[in-house]
């Protein structure tokens, strides 16, 4: 399967180091299998850094998410494991990873996370608000996260 990176870089060799903490699933590198959905990740990018939006493009053996060689998380859906998920890396202070996996996918957060995570944090809303308010706003769109460099190795540029 083909795997995109929506960025205002090409990016020719990836560098976990620069990724950046308190994201969805940690600190990795992210892809979606929709290059529009990556095109619109991409086109953000360059309205915070500048440049032009690049799309970068992996091949990658979805047959290794079923294998016992990577650890794996697949969240299928929203649900409340999903957003204890998602809570616990945006919330991370600590700077260690909060699980194990060398490769998640699953379903995009809101673009809000921020103000969700903190509403939740204070009990101003419940777990069950804070899933409904974490759905991302144009559908169901799901991201690969890749992050461990065992993780990093299955994927091919093209």
């Amino acid at each position: 399967m083909i795997l995109y990176h929506g960025s205002n870089t090409n990016i020719t060799e990836i560098d976990l180091q620069k990724s950046k903490p308190n994201k969805d699933f940690g600190r990795g590198f992210y892809l979606s299998d929709n290059e529009e959905q990556a095109q619109r990740l991409g086109a953000f990018k360059v309205v915070l850094d500048g440049g032009q939006v690049v799309i970068n493009k992996f091949e990658f053996d979805e047959n290794v998410l079923s294998s016992k060689e990577l650890k794996v998380k697949i969240f299928k859906e929203y649900s409340e494991e999903w957003a204890e998920f998602i809570f616990a890396n945006r919330n991370n202070k600590t700077g260690i990873p909060t699980h194990e996996y060398d490769i998640v996918y699953g379903p995009i957060a809101n673009d809000k996370v921020g103000l969700q995570i903190s509403n939740f944090e204070n009990k101003i809303i419940t777990l069950q608000e804070l899933l409904e308010r974490l759905k991302y706003m144009k559908g169901v769109t799901f991201q690969y996260y890749f992050g461990t460099e065992r993780a990093i190795q299955e994927l091919k540029r093209i």
